[in-house]
């Protein structure tokens, strides 16, 4: 939100107060209290106008300062607050004439006490400043039209200082000069909405701002005034925690661990997922059509997925299966079952009028109501449908007693479709939380009472979910997907964007409909896509109005395909490795160049190219002729499917046949490739093959393969001494090694 109108003056609408004086610190074993006046104080007189600021430092962990920015406090709000992960500190507070200081860990905030002048400088252990709230940074706003509040404040960026995150962004990935409201809708990929809003940043130079606030917060990231970041909200109080890691993987660590880590995933999650596609018809036979069809042309599967229609139309959700087409559900799953297949049904959490259901959630009184008592309806969607309402330990508990029953039907996993449409208008929640709030905290509610089911039923590590909305913290309810994409190359790489995006707010594992959810894609679209696709944490093939098997496309397509999905089973002792490094530090899967290579200015602003997991750089081709452009890094890097090598530093331009992609290997690494291609849950350890690439003379690498628990069960120390490789290990199983 813009409040002001250039440097100068404030929008006609506006009254603004600013913070401009330190008149008053106190300070004690936890905090730091700091009086601010809105207007120079040079005698008595000047108390007497112009009102002040409430400034509380606190420090939620290491290396973490809270900032509590209040004017009312009286202000009568029942708001959800994030669930956070906060361990008991001990931060030190200083004072003398000119300043007073708080600091947490190696970062210290100092506010100046000087006649006239307010500014916040953010300091590292090094005595570098990170950041600073100036001049008209902390402040109060009064919309003199509406009587509406707001508090805000502002941060300075650096020469050079790239601002990424803020959730699913679609739009371009460094985000200086955009406008972010955290707001979440049904938008599609090709606009300026997001299925996911996360009101948390970070940047190039190491530290992150997480701004504690589930409405619509609203970011200036160097567009109202170009040197800084406002963030701004409706109320009376801003609370935001600075978070200095150091370096952008040490920010995403200490956010993650405030936010929440995400959990450990079933092995079997990471093979290749098929769905039935949105408004296609199927039945059984359709479906063991598709199964078979895989199965003959050698593709291995791992999941399938029944999207809406398992339900009779009109009554989602009741999650019945339609009998007419699925007479007999039980002896279906267990046929696939059979096979070595995991289930997947979609469900969303809203009831239309024609569920049995509906009639169930109003009487009991568990469906979102309005503050005249009626159940709030709409027929957008589905016809009638109310929407459940999760603030109701009640109804959690009613709705989750029917995924219970479809769980214990045979059903592994659910997509937890939707949770964005939630309304504000005149809404009262059963816990008399604040509509406004609960618009984007919906999601973490309706994805939590799902995975915890799941949890339940399944056990720790077993349960996934494949979730569209998310707000801070969604992390902790894998997986999510990119939303509604559309069937072309620059959908494919606005896809991308919003992956790199997520990366950077905490997510961990990330996925996205191949080849694009609307319209159907030429056949070079979906075989660049499936490439992109099965170099994701997760991947699906799915769609709208036709099926996505890949010989509905062109023969090749099915090679494509089946190259690399059982390329991607061979990868799962690494990417495996991988997850356990989002599950343990918090960093995800799918790596923007920046958190690998923060020292390369070079990577700041990559976008159409990432690493997967430590050592692989991926640049997925986004041109019908196979033509791309991509950025290495210093060093000697391999083509992992071709061979072919490349000297880092520089900018490559290549063409690649749908066989191949840039897939390069970063110079020293030890890469453990597995003995199997037709499943990606197996014992990793058995016959794993240990690729060594451009290891320093002197030099070594440890490797650790996991079980399928997430436990280690292997290492391998590979080092270069006087020309040769050697290796010590505690695995008594065979194991190959291969230089390049």
């Amino acid at each position: 939100m813009k409040f002001t109108r250039g440097y100068w003056l404030t929008r006609e609408n506006f009254t603004m107060s600013y913070a401009t004086q330190c008149v008053r610190v106190e300070r004690d074993a936890h905090k730091m209290h700091v009086l601010a006046s809105c207007v120079p104080v040079r005698g008595r007189g000047d108390i007497l106008a112009g009102g002040a600021l409430d400034v509380t430092f606190t420090a939620p962990m290491e290396n973490v300062i809270r900032v509590t920015l209040t004017h009312f406090a009286g202000k009568a709000l029942k708001a959800p607050r994030f669930e956070l992960n906060e361990v008991e500190t001990a931060p030190r507070t200083r004072e003398d004439d000119a300043c007073a200081e708080f600091t947490s860990g190696e970062l210290t905030a100092r506010v100046l006490k000087r006649q006239g002048a307010w500014q916040v400088d953010y300091v590292a252990a090094d005595g570098t400043t990170v950041t600073t709230s100036g001049f008209r940074g902390m402040g109060h706003a009064l919309d003199k039209n509406t009587g509406k509040a707001y508090m805000s404040d502002s941060l300075m960026l650096d020469v050079g200082e790239c601002v990424y995150g803020l959730g699913e962004r679609f739009t371009p990935y460094v985000k200086n000069g955009q406008t972010v409201d955290m707001w979440n809708a049904d938008g599609g990929t090709a606009s300026e909405l997001a299925y996911k809003n996360i009101p948390f940043y970070m940047t190039n130079r190491g530290y992150g701002v997480f701004v504690e606030d589930a409405s619509d917060v609203s970011f200036e990231v160097a567009s109202e005034k170009v040197e800084r970041v406002q963030f701004s909200c409706e109320g009376e109080t801003l609370v935001y925690d600075v978070i200095y890691g150091k370096t952008p993987k040490g920010t995403l660590s200490l956010y993650t661990a405030l936010t929440g880590r995400p959990p450990l995933l079933p092995a079997w999650s990471f093979g290749l997922w098929l769905s039935t596609s949105f408004t296609t018809n199927y039945d059984e036979a359709t479906a063991s059509g598709f199964i078979d069809g895989m199965a003959a042309r050698d593709i291995p599967l791992s999941v399938f997925h029944f999207d809406c229609y398992w339900m009779k139309g009109y009554n989602w959700c009741d999650f019945a299966w339609d009998p007419d087409t699925f007479p007999d559900p039980e002896g279906m799953l267990k046929r696939y079952h059979d096979r070595g297949l995991h289930l997947c049904c979609w469900i969303n959490p809203y009831i239309a009028q024609q569920s049995p259901l509906f009639r169930e959630g109003m009487d009991r009184g568990y469906l979102v109501k309005k503050t005249n008592g009626d159940v709030w309806q709409t027929d957008l969607w589905q016809a009638g449908m109310g929407i459940v309402d999760v603030t109701n330990p009640d109804a959690r508990a009613w709705y989750c007693g029917y995924l219970k029953k479809l769980l214990a039907q045979g059903v592994d996993c659910l997509k937890t479709d939707f949770g964005e449409r939630i309304p504000v208008k005149d809404i009262a929640w059963f816990d008399g939380s604040s509509p406004l709030h609960m618009h984007n905290y919906y999601t973490f509610l309706y994805n939590k009472m799902v995975f915890d089911t799941l949890v339940e039923a399944r056990g720790e590590g077993e349960a996934i979910l494949f979730a569209r909305s998310a707000t801070a913290g969604g992390q902790r309810f894998p997986v999510h997907w990119g939303g509604d994409n559309s069937a072309s190359y620059v959908s494919m790489a606005e896809t991308l964007r919003a992956g790199l995006s997520m990366a950077c707010s905490g997510f961990g594992y990330w996925s996205h409909d191949i080849s694009g959810f609307e319209s159907t894609a030429p056949a070079h679209v979906y075989k660049r896509w499936v490439q992109f696709g099965l170099l994701s944490s997760h991947s699906r093939l799915h769609g709208s109005s036709s099926y996505r098997v890949p010989w509905a496309f062109d023969e090749e397509s099915v090679d494509v395909v089946r190259a690399f999905t059982k390329f991607k089973c061979r990868l799962m002792p690494y990417l495996y490795g991988a997850m356990v490094q989002a599950h343990e530090c918090g960093t995800p899967m799918l790596r923007p160049m920046l958190l690998e290579f923060p020292d390369d200015p070079a990577c700041d602003a990559l976008d159409r190219q990432y690493m997967l997991g430590d050592s692989l750089l991926v640049a997925p081709i986004f041109r019908e002729d196979g033509r791309v452009d991509y950025y290495l890094p210093e060093g000697d890097w391999q083509n992992l499917i071709t061979g072919a090598r490349a000297a880092g530093g520089r900018w490559q331009r290549e063409r690649h046949d749908f066989m191949s992609l840039p897939l390069m290997v970063r110079p020293g690494t030890v890469l453990p490739l597995g003995a199997c291609d037709t499943r990606p849950d197996y014992d990793y350890a058995d016959g794993v093959e240990l690729h060594v690439f451009a290891l320093p003379e002197g030099q070594a690498r440890t490797v650790t393969l996991y079980d399928l628990k997430g436990r280690p069960v292997a290492t391998y120390t590979v080092a270069r001494r006087n020309g040769k490789i050697t290796v010590q290990t505690d695995s008594p199983k065979p194991y190959t090694v291969v230089e390049h």
